[in-house]
């Protein structure tokens, strides 16, 4: 496995990329910029998503760990079955979790490897299953940044009336916010010594790819319709020959530009936008790849 810098692009028209609970499910934004955020965890449920469908007949290899609604203590509880190690189960779904703590090492590490072989996203991601059974803590060779738009974004505020009530006849009136467009901008990068270590392999790298450029085909919603989120352009892949990288992350990074062609009017599609990428003087070692 390589190690690989990744800029990855997508776009928002008329919807709701990253809901904030915490804000009334408002579209996410850096309040002093005013750029949209989506979160990194959001990104990879709609990867992980993608990868349950995708991979729905092969989920022997291929399953997800995180799930919603599915809790994680029976699953690791499961793994410690399937390799004849207790897993410290008292009665009604409680965990001996004294004895728990203490597994021997070697016992965990077992736990970690048939977990990865099992799980894409433990593989891919990592995951923390040091709770319950316990099968410790393991970092994932694949890291993901927050996206931010490429500019400020407005939050757009909509009326909406509902018909029909749940005890009463009469209807009510909502609220539903969306983006009227935004171009966010999020970072990858693939760490082979912990691929190594998980057992990622070429086969899950090119998944991961097809997953990024696939990610909103499934996701559809009423915060996010049909065609309000593509991803617009190939993910920009800076590939090193060596393992160790022959550039630092942030700076291959800032090769790459996105900027606005005429700013006397607001952007409302990808076509408004500039990519370009600086392919003078790379350094040895690093090539730019184009994703099959």
């Amino acid at each position: 496995m390589n190690r690989y810098d990744f800029v990855y692009l997508f776009d928002v028209k008329d919807a709701n990329p990253n809901g904030d609970p915490d804000a009334g499910n408002l579209p996410r934004v850096d309040p002093e910029t005013g750029h949209g955020l989506v979160t990194d965890v959001c990104l990879k449920r709609k990867i992980r998503n993608y990868v349950m469908i995708a991979k729905e007949n092969e989920s022997d290899n291929f399953g997800i760990f995180i799930q919603e609604k599915t809790p994680l203590n029976p699953l690791i509880a499961a793994a410690c079955r399937s390799n004849n190690l207790p897993d410290f189960a008292k009665k009604e779904g409680k965990w001996d979790t004294d004895k728990a703590k203490s597994r021997p090492k070697q016992d965990v590490a077992l736990l970690q490897k048939w977990l990865c072989e099992r799980y894409y996203d433990i593989r891919t991601f990592g995951a923390v299953m040091s709770t319950g059974p316990n099968a410790g803590q393991l970092r994932g060779p694949i890291q993901l940044s927050f996206a931010r738009s490429v500019e400020p974004v407005i939050s757009s505020e909509h009326a909406i009336t509902r018909l029909t009530d749940v005890d009463k006849e009469e209807g009510e009136m909502g609220r539903k916010f969306t983006v009227p467009y935004g171009l966010y901008r999020a970072h990858g990068f693939v760490n082979p010594f912990l691929a190594d270590k998980t057992g990622f392999g070429e086969d899950d790298l090119k998944l991961l790819w097809d997953a990024l450029l696939n990610a909103f085909q499934f996701d559809q919603s009423a915060a996010r319709p049909a065609g309000s989120m593509s991803v617009p352009c190939m993910p920009i892949v800076f590939k090193h020959s060596d393992k160790l990288g022959s550039a630092s992350s942030h700076a291959l990074f800032e090769r790459v530009k996105v900027v606005r062609k005429d700013l006397t009017k607001p952007a409302r599609s990808f076509s408004d936008y500039d990519v370009s990428v600086d392919e003078s003087g790379l350094p040895d070692g690093v090539s730019i790849i184009t994703i099959p």
